[in-house]
């Protein structure tokens, strides 16, 4: 019948040997539960489980001894306590090296990219006319071209007269030198629009379209400038968050406290009568 049901009961005698025998299934326990788990094995085996509380518990029983028995639980609740503290150890060290190392950094060089976008926003702007519909003089090896599809064109004879894929100097455009280079990888044209930073475009066939290509990159300077002002804002916020979790203290330190003092207490108890 599936229903019927087995039950499992253990007979222990106080004040004899069960008391060691016990001790020693309780610490197999331990280290068998940690790799009998659906999660990862640990390193270390740890000295909480729940199984092997059973086992201490009969073991505790077993002894006779009341002081045992209030011992093991102490051991169990400081072994958890240290745990938590360990734990919250961990994660303070983490959150003081993020606030002296990991945020200072990340700001630095987000300041720097945002004083980068802004010089090569004013560069564009100084060698852009005010009127759009006048081309910009694109200056292709040398020589000016005040039309957008001669200039297109003589940027794709420029591509097709390379003839190694090492970056090559080809001209300026609104401020920025321009830097040709193919990409093998890729099997593309590429323009380097070199300011305090250099902007990456990649060619294609046609010579209007090129130009244009050009142009959206410049214009997205100021988008990529915004971006980059909205994550020095979020990592300003989370250093100040940082910085307050790290004056925490661990919570539970005076409970840890009273629980290791009072099991210093059962220990010399227990040691004494281990003496008598």
């Amino acid at each position: 019948n599936q229903n019927d049901k087995v039950s499992i009961l253990r007979y222990v005698t106080e004040g004899t040997f069960d008391a060691y025998l016990y001790q020693i299934i309780e610490n197999k326990q331990k280290f068998i539960s940690q790799i009998m788990t659906s999660k990862s094995p640990a390193r270390t085996a740890e000295d909480i489980d729940e199984v092997a509380l059973s086992y201490a518990e009969i073991k505790a029983l077993a002894s006779g001894n009341p002081a045992i028995k209030e011992k093991m639980d102490l051991d169990v609740q400081v072994s958890k306590l240290q745990l938590l503290k360990q734990n919250f150890l961990s994660q303070k060290y983490d959150l003081e090296d993020q606030v002296t190392r990991k945020f200072p950094k990340e700001i630095e060089m987000l300041e720097q990219e945002i004083a980068a976008y802004q010089t090569d926003i004013r560069l564009a702007k100084e060698h852009t006319p005010a009127e759009r519909e006048i081309f910009p003089i694109m200056e292709i090896q040398g020589t000016d071209y005040g039309d957008k599809q001669k200039a297109g064109q003589a940027l794709l004879e420029a591509c097709r007269r390379m003839n190694s894929p090492k970056p090559v100097a080809v001209g300026k455009y609104r401020g920025f030198a321009m830097e040709l280079r193919y990409n093998s990888f890729e099997r593309e044209f590429q323009i380097a629009l070199k300011g305090t930073r250099s902007h990456i475009i990649t060619l294609g066939t046609d010579a209007h379209g090129n130009i244009t290509r050009l142009d959206n990159a410049i214009a997205r300077l100021e988008d990529k400038r915004e971006s980059c002002q909205q994550q020095l804002i979020q990592v300003k916020a989370r250093l100040a968050t940082a910085k307050q979790e790290a004056k925490q203290e661990f919570a539970q330190e005076k409970e840890l406290a009273e629980k290791l003092a009072r099991l210093g207490e059962l220990n010399a108890l227990l040691d004494m009568d281990k003496n008598d």
